[in-house]
């Protein structure tokens, strides 16, 4: 993956054999072989290490479709709050069944690609319960890296993380991290391939869709809240990025 990966549904990964790291959310993860990982890939994401020989399985699940699950609200909180989660343990079962979805999936006929969808949604169902009470499974300590690039872009999204409810620029944001704004913005699109302003709105827009599904306050508040300027921005880029709107999101998670 060259550059940050975007789009707007759940994302649900396997890898067959040997290991892989993402650059998510401002973190470093490890994806080791056998181990589901599950996120929402609205949030900006990349591989930044991959082990030769390390086959990716990937379903991509619509989020109006994940919403409608019958799923603890903690569970998907935790995911739209920009969580990678991941599953306690390996299990050789899955990469069995994850070869299965491929096989059937490329038969290319309706009622095997069914099959498919119904057993994934099973099989989120389930991830879910076997986190229990966790929001997530424990991280694995972050990986050393020589790369330069990608320690100063962690130490920007972190900086967004703590000030995305500010008025925040590319200057003020490189001031806030010590850098020129154009190393700042160089290191960003280097690592993960988009601007570091686009990187702030999607993070604007996933606290946004945290206060939506966990609050009642009014949907304009939030907005603000979140460091958008205008109602009519937030709802601008909400619809884009999500589509659908704040008060039919606020719906479905609540169904």
């Amino acid at each position: 993956m060259g550059a940050a990966h975007w789009h707007s549904h759940v994302e649900l990964n396997l890898l067959e054999s040997g290991e892989m790291t993402y650059l998510f959310n401002g973190r470093r993860e490890r994806v080791e072989a056998g181990r589901l990982v599950l996120f929402w890939a609205a949030i900006p994401h990349r591989t930044v290490d991959v082990q030769p020989r390390s086959p990716l399985i990937c379903a991509y699940i619509p989020l109006a479709d994940f919403l409608a699950l019958p799923l603890d609200r903690a569970f998907k909180r935790s995911l739209m709050q920009g969580q990678l989660l991941a599953a306690p343990i390996p299990d050789d079962l899955d990469i069995g069944l994850a070869g299965r979805w491929v096989r059937d999936w490329d038969r290319a006929e309706p009622r095997y690609r069914r099959l498919v969808a119904d057993e994934v949604m099973l099989r989120v169902r389930r991830f879910s319960l076997a986190l229990g009470d966790r929001s997530a499974a424990p991280r694995p300590p972050h990986a050393s890296s020589p790369h330069l690039p990608v320690e100063r872009v962690e130490t920007l999204v972190n900086l967004i993380h703590a000030h995305f409810d500010e008025p925040l620029s590319l200057p003020r944001i490189a001031q806030l991290a010590g850098v020129h704004p154009s190393t700042a913005e160089a290191a960003f699109r280097r690592v993960l391939g988009i601007p570091v302003n686009e990187y702030l709105l999607r993070y604007r827009l996933v606290q946004a869709l945290h206060l939506l599904s966990d609050g009642d306050d009014p949907i304009l508040q939030i907005a603000f809240a979140c460091g958008f300027g205008s109602a009519s921005r937030f709802y601008s880029a909400f619809k884009e990025r999500t589509g659908t709107t704040p008060r039919q999101f606020r719906s479905r998670m609540r169904g």
